[in-house]
Formats: C-alpha cells, structure tokens, sequence
C-alpha cells in the first residue's frame, strides 16, 4: 500500500507538474495558492527567491490529497488540511527548522494548524486576519447603474492606482502592503500582478477602481475594490466589480472569486446583489518568535 505522506521540494516546476492538477481541480477554495504559487513560478528564483521557498505536497495512496508553500517571507499557505494532516506537517516543518511567520488558509486549516504549531513549538498564534470567500454565480449588473463607463487602467494612470492603493491599505490596515508602497517596491506588494480598471463619470473622471489577478488555473481573483471616501454610496463600486467580473469571464476564467470582510455588511450585501455567493471563511494567524 502507498504510504500518506507529505513530499518537500524547493523546486516550484517540479512541484508544479506533480501537484498543479489538484491546485486546480478546486479554483475558488485554492485561489491564494493559485495565484501566489504562479507570481513565484513568473517572477523566477533569481529575483522573487523561489529557490529559498518550500513547497509541499501531501499524497494519500498515490493521490495529491493538500498542498503547502512557505515562503522566504514566512508565509506559509495552505489548501484544506484535516487535523491530522496539520498536525504532521506542523511537526514536520518543526523538525526540519522551518519558521513561518503566519499562515493564512480556510478558517478549519488556518485554526487546526496554528494549533498544532503551539503545540510543537510554543509559539503562541494570534489572529491577524478573517475573510468571507465569495464565488461569481450568475452576474447581475446593479439597477440603477450610475452613469459612465470602465475603462482599464493604463501606464499614465500608474501614480493614481499607486496612491489609490494605498489609501485602501490604510483603510483596512494593511501595513506591510503600506511599508513596500512607500519604500517604492510596487513590483514586491500584492497589486504588483493586478490588471486594473476605472470606473470614470461622463467626463472622464476617475471614481473607483478594482483590479483582478489574471487567469490561473481557471480562476481569478478579483482584489482589490475602492472608493474614496467622499465618492461612496453612488454605486460606483457595483458598478466597477461587475466590469472586472465580466472581462474575467470573458477571458476564460470559470471562477471568480473575491474576499469581503466580515465586519462590512454594505459590501457583503453589494456583491451578493451583484451574483456573488459566499462558499467558504478564511482566516490567518500570526506566530510569536
């Protein structure tokens, strides 16, 4: 009988041939490690240190059951685990030196393994980030649609999404994301990748914006959605997810996903009005030295 066990490699392409058809057989719940996995895999071992990365793969009598990927960051990702998966990839990660700095998964997996991680280390988790998980089920335009139009963002449009980023990492507390936007490693933060498009007035005015990552897998994720302040409540941010949305489809992409916050129940209603439909809860821990 094929033993279960988990299988470590540093080499992202051979990981890839071995375990990329079950990272895709379910795109919407494996986006984060979809589209992460891929922004190493482009960027290459010289600049992004793919090399220094850890990928893994659990394997139940022959089959790719999980995977994981700890970056050189320290962020180690997941796909659905059960307890006793967590519980030998915690002590497998301890026994080898391996430190990650957080974990970020659906809520059971982030739980059960910062759990076992206390256990085998005495790091204590502390909860730094929980996510509703919404899948496009059939699109629906917003009535009434505010007038304008989208229009993708182009290279003189750069210093607005810049600015535009930031201030929504302010919004939501995103500090590191702040901290490589200031120190002008734009490449580096999480909206390097995004494919980004205005919603514009009439005349031409910027009024929200929402970017998307490009299609992985058969998914896209759709991140992130802003609105200035003082431009809110208009439905221009309806009005901008379903234009992502749609170029996404168009594209080819059979999921599209986006994550909300669950202390945000006008954006929960909005994209629920809007076709989307909430499928799972992550969550993401952060460990102490």
């Amino acid at each position: 009988m094929l033993p279960d066990d988990w299988y470590l490699t540093h080499d992202v392409d051979d990981f890839l041939g071995r375990a990329g058809g079950f990272l895709s057989s379910r795109p919407a719940l494996h986006n984060t490690a979809l589209t992460d996995i891929e922004k190493l895999r482009v960027r290459g071992a010289a600049e992004q240190g793919a090399a220094a990365c850890v990928f893994g793969r659990h394997e139940a009598r022959g089959e790719v059951s999980a995977v994981f990927y700890l970056t050189p960051q320290g962020r180690l990702g997941l796909t659905p685990l059960s307890v006793e998966q967590t519980d030998t990839l915690a002590a497998r990660l301890a026994g080898l030196g391996h430190s990650p700095a957080n974990v970020v998964a659906d809520r059971d997996s982030a739980g059960a393994f910062a759990e076992s991680w206390r256990r085998h280390t005495g790091a204590a988790p502390e909860l730094f980030w929980r996510t509703h998980l919404y899948r496009l089920g059939t699109l629906t335009a917003p009535q009434p649609s505010p007038e304008g139009r989208g229009r993708p963002t182009s290279g003189k449009d750069r210093a607005q999404v810049v600015r535009w980023c930031r201030e929504f990492c302010v919004d939501v507390g995103e500090q590191r994301s702040i901290d490589l936007i200031d120190a002008g490693s734009w490449d580096d933060s999480r909206f390097g990748d995004r494919h980004f498009t205005w919603w514009e007035t009439p005349e031409g005015a910027p009024v929200a914006m929402a970017a998307a990552t490009s299609v992985v897998g058969g998914m896209v994720r759709v991140d992130p959605v802003y609105t200035p302040a003082p431009l809110r409540g208009r439905g221009y941010a309806g009005a901008v997810t379903v234009e992502v949305s749609r170029s996404a489809l168009a594209a080819g992409a059979t999921d599209v996903v986006l994550f909300t916050d669950p202390d945000n129940p006008t954006s929960n209603a909005l994209y629920r009005r809007i076709g989307y439909r909430r499928v799972a809860d992550f969550a993401g821990y952060r460990f102490s030295a």
